[in-house]
């Protein structure tokens, strides 16, 4: 299969899908995205909630990771 190590959906997870409107090409490969720990450069549509230890990134709203075209720039990012 080419490319299958680009793409994985996990239907069975009682998470899915974790974001609604997705449609069938829902990619779990990143399920908890790797990019999460860059402040400002992850590319990923993030705001800051404000916690009891100062503000934490909310990724709820990013639908990036679980897109299989970006896989290539999550692998750039991680790697540059």
């Amino acid at each position: 299969m080419k490319n299958s190590h680009r793409f994985f959906k996990n239907t069975d997870c009682q998470y899915f899908p974790c974001h609604d409107g997705m449609g069938d090409n829902f990619n779990c490969l990143f399920c908890f995205c790797p990019l999460y720990l860059m402040e400002e450069n992850c590319g990923g549509n993030f705001t800051y909630i404000e916690t009891q230890n100062g503000k934490t990134k909310d990724c709820t709203n990013c639908k990036l990771p679980h897109i299989p075209e970006y896989y290539d720039d999550i692998i750039k990012k991680l790697f540059s």
